[in-house]
């Protein structure tokens, strides 16, 4: 699938599927679609999020075609770059320059037409490690990227490599604290951490410090711009596609990129960007109710809406009779509905089914049970809906349950091509990996959305929770749910490795969810009010090709 993990909140945003008003009290959390069952009478009016219209038309949606004569000559054109970047790889050259080619083909956003024979090249480097070591002496920048490399690709690598640049008390060297590009390179690696690394903790510290400090000194234009956007967000944490095209667009103000390489990188951007636009297509034409394909897209998206459904419009009675339908999975348990109410089970119900249909004859796999129990309600404190404060690990265990993150990673999984009957029964027990992966989404949610939820009557979130619990000011319990993402993304780093149980593809499942999020609420809620950032990304990703 395409979009991956980034599908349901952009198709959302440009379909307009968030034109909403909701009730005067908050609505229960749960694990995605049940709510506490409760007495409560909610008063009329519905509150509202104040979503504001699409500002793209199902019309504009469906013009967004390309010229196929066009496409094929850039197919063609594609086909010879490759060949040329291959021979590329395999030329004899230095370390450095090995580690720095496979660099530009991840971050431009054609690695994986070479998977095989990055890998290939890397196992090369890790075989003889102790030899690179030596080549590389007090090469940081080199040092960092391929630690930086070679733990993406899933191989054992361990801080120690950076003994060599340390000094008394976790600090770098005094001859490499102005060694910009060194800098970045240790600051990206950093972010690759595992529990208990703790100079690889220290060394984002450091980094982060002296490299804001060298942004306000005499930077060249295009360091200071790569130290810029690495300070704003590491790479490991942002969305691949948004991260290749302003990786693209730098390299193009730079001479030192290969031609070769930048010319094929846009070729596969806009080619790329084409498929999405299809699926972007068929996304909207599914929100008139009138096509069924690209079901994880549609799925994602119903969770969406459904979600706010239960957060903000729906009132308590509606809810409760929503939950008895999907307990029941019946249609005809919908009669007493509202009419909103039984567009959005309908849509559930067919999606899913015709989910399930499709795996059942490709891999005859019956998944209907496992996509229901992520639709479970899960126990949530009724108490929390009447005025009180859960403890804050209170508050992040049932909320972990609410976020959209367990049932999206199921439905991922069980349509991937690793599913089998024995790994569904495994991943149904939600590996840690999966809760890590669901927590960074639910904290950052809090983070960029607790106060406009709020002003509209929500429950405490887990950054009013922290503040109760432990007498903090907002500005520290913020801090505070920053450093709970961080510890989550060691625990996800450290899953990475061959050892993990999880196949290549449902790992990536396991990262791109958090990636999706810290993109999504980074300034604030990507779904609410005006954000022109998110406007912007989604322009940038899916509508506006990259010239030639």
């Amino acid at each position: 699938m395409a979009f991956c993990a980034s599908a349901p909140s952009f198709c959302c945003r440009l379909i307009g599927a968030h034109q909403r008003t909701a009730p005067s009290k908050p609505s229960p959390r749960r694990c995605l679609l049940l709510p506490t069952r409760c007495n409560a009478q909610i008063p009329s009016p519905r509150r509202s999020a104040n979503y504001q219209p699409s500002s793209w038309s199902d019309e504009y949606i469906q013009s967004l075609r390309n010229d196929t004569k066009v496409q094929e000559d850039n197919a063609r054109r594609m086909g010879k770059l490759t060949k040329d970047v291959k021979q590329l790889i395999y030329m004899k050259k230095g370390i450095e320059d090995q580690l720095q080619l496979i660099d530009h083909l991840q971050q431009l956003g054609v690695s994986y037409h070479f998977k095989e024979d990055i890998k290939d090249a890397l196992w090369k480097i890790y075989r003889s490690m102790e030899e690179v070591n030596m080549l590389l002496k007090d090469n940081l920048h080199a040092t960092a990227l391929m630690f930086r490399l070679l733990r993406e690709h899933g191989f054992a690598v361990s801080e120690g490599v950076f003994n060599r640049f340390i000094v008394e008390k976790g600090n770098l060297k005094a001859s490499l604290r102005h060694q910009t590009e060194g800098l970045v390179s240790l600051y990206e690696a950093s972010h690759l951490a595992q529990e208990g690394e703790h100079m690889l903790e220290e060394a984002i510290n450091f980094t982060t410090k002296q490299l804001k400090s060298l942004t306000e000194g005499s930077l060249e234009p295009h360091l200071r711009e790569h130290v810029a956007h690495a300070l704003e967000l590491p790479l490991n944490w942002r969305m691949p596609r948004l991260q290749t095209r302003w990786f693209i667009e730098a390299s193009q103000r730079e001479a030192k990129m290969n031609p070769v390489l930048l010319e094929l990188a846009k070729l596969d951007f806009n080619r790329v960007q084409s498929i999405h636009q299809r699926e972007l297509r068929e996304v909207s034409r599914y929100f008139e109710l009138a096509l069924l394909e690209s079901c994880h897209t549609k799925a994602n998206c119903l969770i969406t809406t459904i979600d706010d459904v239960y957060d903000v419009y729906g009132t308590m009675d509606e809810l409760e009779l929503f939950t008895d339908a999907v307990d029941r999975w019946d249609v005809n348990a919908t009669g007493k509905l509202p009419e909103y109410m039984k567009i959005c089970f309908i849509a559930l119900f067919n999606t899913t089914n015709d989910t399930a249909y499709n795996v059942m004859k490709e891999k005859g796999l019956y998944i209907i049970p496992h996509l229901k129990k992520a639709l479970t309600y899960r126990s949530h404190p009724p108490s929390f809906h009447q005025g009180y404060t859960p403890i804050l690990e209170e508050y992040l265990e049932n909320a972990l349950l609410s976020v959209s993150g367990p049932l999206i990673l199921t439905l991922a999984y069980c349509t991937s091509d690793d599913v089998s009957q024995d790994t569904l029964e495994d991943f149904h027990s939600c590996p840690e990996i999966a809760r890590r992966s669901s927590m960074i989404l639910r904290l950052c949610d809090d983070l960029g959305t607790s106060k406009d939820e709020l002003e509209r009557g929500d429950v405490s979130k887990s950054i009013q929770c922290c503040m109760h619990e432990s007498s903090l000011s907002e500005y520290a319990a913020r801090e505070y749910i920053g450093r709970l993402i961080r510890k989550n993304w060691r625990a996800i780093n450290g899953d990475q490795s061959f050892t993990s149980r999880f196949e290549e593809n449902l790992k990536m499942m396991f990262i791109n969810i958090p990636r999706m999020a810290q993109c999504m609420y980074q300034y604030g809620d990507g779904h609410g009010k005006s954000d022109r950032v998110i406007e912007d990304r989604i322009r940038s990703l899916l509508i506006e090709p990259i010239l030639l």
